[in-house]
């Protein structure tokens, strides 16, 4: 995993052990969108995950059913670096 998604994971993280206790939990997604978010980032990066976890947390809204939605599988296999 890169640097960059290390980071943003502990940014998912921090978010969970701080504002979502204020917040509340009311995501409409199963996995919620912030393990959506980690599991994006270490399936996918930091580009792609956190382009994959924008649009999700866009469709958690009033509006959206919800339901079950998996971080989609890797097109390629990635390679270690």
């Amino acid at each position: 995993m890169s640097p960059a998604a290390h980071i943003l994971r502990g940014a998912v993280q921090t978010y969970r052990y701080t504002l979502r206790g204020v917040i509340g939990a009311n995501c409409r997604f199963e996995p919620s969108c912030s393990e959506y978010a980690l599991q994006a980032l270490a399936c996918h990066g930091a580009l792609v995950g956190t382009t994959l976890t924008a649009r999700r947390i866009l469709r958690c809204n009033p509006w959206n059913e919800g339901g079950f939605d998996p971080v989609p599988p890797p097109t390629r296999e990635r390679t270690p670096v």
